[in-house]
């Protein structure tokens, strides 16, 4: 092999020549270890999949298949008829997953692996060269499978990402729709804080079906608008363009339409839910160590309203759980739901809770050169649970809880940004545990951390006192 390596560099061929004899070079046997014997690679496309297996299996190792239907399933039998028992591909887009379903019914076991892992090496310009070099990769065992939660999980995520899609365009309605009232210096958006509520769509409403007058518009206001109803009078004198009422009218239409969807996406969710078995309920465990009151109660459950799913989904959550997610401070049902939908109810998945964070992209990622740590910073990941988590991180700012304490002394000390994942990492860390061992969670309070921190303070300080040859002594409050 190094004889080849140097006769390469000195060798003077045509382009053509030199760039297939670093092809066989890079064939030979590498002499690692065969994790995965009977393995096949799949190279993606949109149009056509091309799969490669071992040259000893079949006549022709590399084949293409198109991607209709039919052709999956001549591929999968071709597969069997080689002796094939597991296949690598790439997550390439979407088209990745009609192959996978279909692979997995002929009882093939399927490596979903990152392209990031697969392109360190240069050469493969191809989809043959790219099939053959997943083949090589995942026979040696160098690829490591992505996570994809069973079929029921999938059923519930699709519903749920779906529902989000369709919220977010009823609130794109909502922003389109201040914009023409804005354009119509029609101020209503500096007298309401939100457009979409009961105040705002009451008086959107009646604009469209023909109402001008700013005090029949005020009188809808609802009591609980700060705005006096003169304030509101005074928003709504504008100018009624025809083309601007139009525009306003269809995006009313439009918002409607969005908002019957994910009522429908709604019942969709409550029946996918309740066909899911019941876990036993895990009980409330008691502070053992004496400190911090009593713990947190229930949360008191406020009415389904705005974007919250219109049916008791923190019910049906606990029910197949069996443990309240939303009595850890900062969590919420979107957030609980989110979590079961994209990561599933079988925690075993990770081995420990540091897996399971270091999956979501929660924990620093230590590049090391030299011995010398280079970069903490976290991976790039583009995971629903991790943003989700950091957004619960954010309302605990003032949460007079432990998690709020702990949250403002990380922010304090470390800044915003830092604080917040290192947060999201520590719910994180609480919901694996409660999903996978059972328990309930229970707020320990400010008080006990507050002095859990101080007598962590007092024990350094005495430690480097110690190092520096003094002693602390403790000085009783002086009295007034």
């Amino acid at each position: 092999m190094a004889g080849d390596g140097k006769r390469f560099q000195t060798w003077r061929g045509s382009q053509k020549e030199r760039k297939e004899l670093a092809r066989r070079l890079k064939s030979d046997d590498p002499g690692l270890d065969v994790v995965h014997p009977d393995a096949a690679g799949i190279d993606i496309g949109n149009a056509s999949h091309y799969v490669a297996v071992s040259p000893q299996r079949d006549a022709e190792p590399v084949r293409e298949f198109g991607c209709f239907t039919a052709d999956l399933h001549r591929m999968a039998r071709w597969l069997q008829q080689c002796g094939v028992k597991t296949v690598a591909m790439q997550s390439t887009g979407v088209y990745w997953i009609p192959v996978y379903d279909i692979l997995e019914e002929y009882d093939l076991e399927v490596y979903l692996v990152n392209a990031k892992h697969t392109k360190n090496l240069p050469g493969r310009k191809t989809d043959v060269q790219e099939s053959q070099w997943l083949l090589k990769l995942h026979t040696y065992g160098l690829l490591r499978n992505s996570f994809r939660p069973p079929e029921e999980i999938r059923t519930l995520r699709t519903y749920w990402r779906h529902r989000a899609e369709q919220v977010q365009g009823a609130a794109e309605c909502v922003q389109r729709m201040q914009k023409v009232l804005t354009q119509m210096n029609v101020q209503l958006a500096n007298v309401i804080s939100d457009l979409s509520g009961t105040t705002g769509q009451a008086i959107v409403r009646a604009i469209v079906a023909g109402e001008r007058d700013p005090h029949r518009l005020a009188q809808l206001r609802n009591y609980r608008v700060q705005a006096s109803e003169e304030e509101v009078a005074r928003s709504l004198q504008g100018n009624w363009r025809k083309e601007m009422l139009f525009a306003l009218r269809q995006e009313l239409e439009l918002y409607d339409f969005y908002r019957q969807r994910v009522a429908e996406c709604d019942r969709q969710l409550e029946t996918e839910l309740k066909q899911w078995p019941a876990r036993d309920t895990a009980p409330v465990l008691e502070d053992k160590e004496g400190k911090g009151g009593t713990g947190n109660p229930r949360k008191p459950r406020r009415k389904p309203t705005g974007n919250l799913p219109q049916f008791n989904l923190a019910g049906e959550l606990e029910r197949i759980t069996g443990v309240d997610l939303t009595r850890i401070d900062g969590v919420d049902l979107m957030t609980a739901q989110t979590v079961v939908t994209e990561a599933g109810l079988d925690m075993s998945c990770w081995k420990t809770e540091a897996h399971f964070v270091s999956w979501l992209g929660l924990c620093p990622r230590n590049e090391i050169s030299g011995g010398k740590v280079l970069k903490r910073a976290t991976r790039h990941v583009v995971n629903r649970i991790a943003t989700a988590l950091r957004m619960a991180a954010t309302t605990l700012l003032r949460s007079q809880t432990y998690l709020g304490a702990q949250y403002r002394r990380l922010r304090t000390r470390l800044g915003a940004p830092k604080a917040i994942t290192a947060m999201a990492n520590r719910l994180a860390r609480l919901i694996y545990r409660m999903l996978k061992h059972g328990n309930q969670y229970v707020d320990k309070g400010l008080q006990y951390y507050e002095e859990k921190y101080r007598a962590q303070q007092i024990r350094l300080l005495r430690k480097k006192a110690l190092q520096l040859g003094y002693d602390l002594t403790e000085v009783a409050p002086a009295t007034s």
